[in-house]
């Protein structure tokens, strides 16, 4: 099952793309970024909780979040990250 490290290290490529393309902001949905780590859409392995407290947790001054589940946690999180991340 995926760890908060492996979502953090996949979300940090995602940045370092988007800056390297000279991005100014960069929208990332947790569905995509937890398909990109693994293990969802299993029921049984998903963390998609793990995924989103992770996108969260990055969120600095400037970062909104676009689009959010009910419940708060799920695939359709959307959060647009400002870029460069300091």
């Amino acid at each position: 099952m995926p760890t908060a490290s492996q979502f953090q290290a996949a979300l940090d490529h995602v940045f370092l793309v988007a800056q390297k393309e000279n991005k100014v902001q960069v929208d990332v949905e947790a569905g995509a970024l937890h398909r990109d780590v693994g293990d969802y859409p299993d029921p049984r392995k998903h963390r998609m909780p793990v995924c989103c407290n992770v996108m969260r947790q990055n969120m600095q001054d400037g970062d909104t979040i676009l689009q959010a589940p009910p419940k708060g946690n799920g695939a359709s999180l959307v959060v647009r990250y400002k870029l460069p991340r300091r």
